[in-house]
């Protein structure tokens, strides 16, 4: 993926992602410090499902959901200790998600980068796997409307993207020149565990 993609992409995730509405976790620093504005938010979905069936040949799963629903799930050869579940174990999945965006003075940006880490199981355990990526995409603040409260951002390679910007306070102490850094990180870990005694 060329990066102008990765940096629209980027962009209108923290837009759907509500970034330039909520602050949650972080604040934006106030105005009369005379800092640059800064916003954080992050998601945590969890869900525990249960063996209900296994199929080794096929590498299909059978999973049942605390609502009770129930479908199949076919299990990569990458998972390599699938002959360790058993009918009743319990899958744990968590998905995790952060935005962290943040205005530095031009010049102070790290630039772009995508950073990915993968982990498995060891032989004999149960299956289990944990990845995350995150995604660094920094623009350059091209112009300013407060009337309107859009922003306009340019990219490293010369995309140029409007941001409507919902809070005043995410423009105060914000210049042209200034440089816009999104840091996007997700995350999976999913684990196998006994069930439980209840």
């Amino acid at each position: 993926m060329r990066r102008p993609c990765v940096f629209v992409a980027v962009v209108l995730f923290a837009l759907s992602f509500g970034c330039t509405v909520s602050t949650q976790g972080k604040k934006p620093e106030s105005a009369s410090a005379g800092k640059k504005p800064s916003v954080y938010k992050e998601d945590v979905v969890a869900e525990t499902l249960t063996v209900e069936a296994i199929d080794l040949e096929k590498r299909i799963v059978t999973l049942r959901r605390a609502d009770g629903s129930i479908f199949d799930l076919t299990v990569g050869e990458e998972v390599r200790n699938l002959p360790q579940v058993k009918v009743g174990d319990e899958v744990a999945i968590k998905y995790y998600q952060s935005l962290f965006v943040r205005v530095t003075k031009p010049g102070a940006a790290e630039g772009s980068q995508v950073k990915r880490t993968a982990a498995t199981e060891k032989p004999g355990e149960k299956p289990a796997a944990m990845a995350t990526t995150r995604v660094t995409v920094t623009a350059t603040v091209e112009k300013i409307d407060k009337e309107t409260m859009i922003a306009t951002l340019k990219g490293a390679d010369g995309e140029v993207v409007d941001v409507k910007v919902r809070d005043p306070k995410h423009l105060e102490n914000v210049n042209v020149g200034d440089q816009v850094v999104f840091t996007y990180t997700e995350g999976m870990a999913i684990s196998v565990e006994k069930p439980q005694k209840k």
